[in-house]
C-alpha cells in the first residue's frame, strides 16, 4: 500500500522530516523521540489512549492531544463530521506536529453533515465554520486524507511552515482548498482538488485550490491537478506576495455542470491576482498545462505585476491561451506554448515575450504535437503520489523547445 514506510518511519520516530525543495532525510532529535503517536480509528474510543490497539474515534480528540512532534495516524474508514475539524494547537519548525492516513489506507472525512455545508443561495459562511478541516495554526505535516462535501475541504487562514501532501478535495461547497490570511512558507504538493462548487453564490468563487486575500513569501504549488472546478483551477485574488507554482495542471474549470441558475463561474486556469485594484505581485508559473478550460488558461487577471511564465502549455482554452496584458512591461514570458486556443496570446506593451509558440510563427493546431490526449496526464498518480509520466501531451513534432514536459 502507498507510504507504508513512510508511516512505519512516521511510527517509530513520531517525526516526519519534509524539505521544498529535495527530499531529505535527518536523525530523530531525543525530543522527537519522546513524542507521542496518536492513533484514530472509526471504532474507536475517545477516552481510550489512542494506540493502535485502543485507538480514538474522532480526529478533533487527536488533534487536540497533539502536542509538536506528535504523529497522528487514522485508519481507513469514512468520518462523518458533525463539527469542523478545527486546527489550532502549532507545531514547532524541529517539531513539526503530522496528521496522516495510516500506512496508506483509504481515509475520508466528509463534511456533508456540516450546516455550513448547506449554506443557502445569497448566505455567508461563518469564519470558523469554514472547512471540513479549518486550520489556524503553524508547522503541520497533512497527507493522504480525501476531503469531500465540506464548505470548503480545506481552510487555512494564517498559517506558516506547513506542508500538504497528497490530499484529496473533491465534490465540496466551497473551494476545495483555500490558503489566505497572513500564511508564509508553505508547500502545496500533489493535490488533486476537483468537483467543487458553491451553489450558495451559483458558481462564483469555488476554486480547485485558492491563495488568496492575503499575503506570505515562500508559498508553493507543486504537483496539483485542479479540474472540473465551477470557478477556477487555480486563484491569487488579492494575495499580494508571490507564489511558485510549478509542475501543475488546471483543466475543465468554469462550466455549469451542476446546473446552477444565473451561473458566475469565471473558469480560468489559472488566475493570477485580480482586486479592485489589483495588488502588483510577482508571481511564477512554470512547467504547468492549462487545457478546455472555459474562460483563459493563464490570466493576469489585472495583475501588474511582473509575472514570470516559462515553458507552460494552454490547449483548447475557449479564451485566450495566455492573457497577459496588464504589466505594463513587467511581465516575462517565454518558451511557452499555445495550441488551437481560440487566441494563443494577449501580452501587454513591452512585455518581454521570447522563444514562445507564437513568436516562432506558423500553424500551432492539433496535428503540431505528438498528442493532445490527456488520459495519461490525468490517471493513476505513481506510488509516492507525483503526477503520471505523459511524455507526449502538448509536445512540439518539430522538436521546439516550448511548452511543459511531464
Amino acid at each position: 500500500m502507498r507510504n507504508t514506510a513512510i508511516w512505519t518511519a512516521a511510527l517509530a520516530s513520531a517525526a516526519l522530516v519534509t524539505a521544498w525543495g529535495t527530499a531529505g532525510t535527518a536523525a530523530a532529535s531525543p525530543a522527537a523521540a519522546a513524542a507521542t503517536t496518536l492513533v484514530v480509528a472509526t471504532n474507536g474510543d475517545d477516552t481510550a489512549p489512542g494506540t493502535l490497539a485502543r485507538p480514538l474515534k474522532t480526529v478533533q480528540r487527536a488533534v487536540d492531544l497533539a502536542k509538536p512532534g506528535d504523529v497522528i495516524a487514522v485508519r481507513g474508514g469514512t468520518y462523518t463530521l458533525t463539527d469542523n475539524i478545527t486546527i489550532a494547537t502549532s507545531g514547532t519548525a524541529s517539531q513539526p506536529i503530522t496528521l496522516g492516513a495510516y500506512q496508506g489506507e483509504r481515509v475520508v472525512v466528509d463534511g456533508e453533515r456540516l450546516p455550513a455545508s448547506h449554506t443557502p443561495v445569497g448566505g455567508s459562511i461563518p469564519r470558523a465554520e469554514r472547512g471540513a478541516i479549518h486550520q489556524e495554526a503553524s508547522y503541520w505535516r497533512i497527507s493522504d486524507l480525501e476531503i469531500i462535501n465540506g464548505p470548503y475541504g480545506v481552510y487555512c487562514d494564517g498559517c506558516n511552515g506547513n506542508v500538504f501532501t497528497r490530499l484529496s478535495t473533491h465534490d465540496n461547497y466551497e473551494s476545495g482548498f483555500q490558503l489566505q490570511g497572513t500564511s508564509s512558507n508553505n508547500l502545496i504538493l500533489n493535490l488533486d482538488s476537483y468537483a467543487n462548487r458553491d451553489p450558495r453564490k451559483n458558481g462564483e468563487s469555488a476554486d480547485g485550490l485558492a491563495v488568496k486575500e492575503g499575503s506570505g513569501a515562500g508559498n508553493v504549488v507543486r504537483g496539483a491537478r485542479l479540474w472540473n472546478n465551477v470557478d477556477d483551477g487555480f486563484d491569487a485574488w488579492k494575495f499580494t506576495s508571490p507564489i511558485l507554482i510549478e509542475n501543475t495542471v488546471a483543466h475543465g474549470n468554469g462550466f455549469n455542470r451542476w446546473g446552477f441558475p444565473d451561473f458566475a463561474g469565471d473558469g480560468n486556469g489559472f488566475k493570477l491576482g485580480g482586486g479592485s485594484p489589483a495588488p502588483a505581485v510577482a508571481h511564477t508559473v512554470r512547467n504547468s498545462t492549462a487545457f478546455k478550460n472555459a474562460a483563459h488558461g493563464l490570466t493576469d487577471n489585472g495583475n501588474p505585476g511582473a509575472l514570470a511564465l516559462s515553458r507552460n502549455s494552454t490547449y483548447g482554452n475557449q479564451g485566450t491561451g495566455f492573457d497577459v496584458d496588464t504589466s505594463g512591461g513587467k511581465a516575462v514570458l517565454a518558451a511557452n506554448l499555445s495550441v488551437a486556443d481560440a487566441r494563443a496570446a494577449a501580452v501587454g506593451p513591452g512585455t518581454v515575450a521570447s522563444g514562445n509558440s507564437w513568436n516562432l510563427g506558423g500553424t500551432w493546431n492539433a496535428s503540431s504535437v505528438l498528442s493532445t490526449d490527456p488520459a495519461p496526464l490525468t490517471g493513476s498518480r505513481a506510488a509516492d503520489g507525483s503526477l503520471p509520466s505523459a511524455p507526449s501531451f502538448l509536445v512540439p513534432r518539430n522538436g521546439a523547445a516550448v511548452g511543459a514536459r511531464f
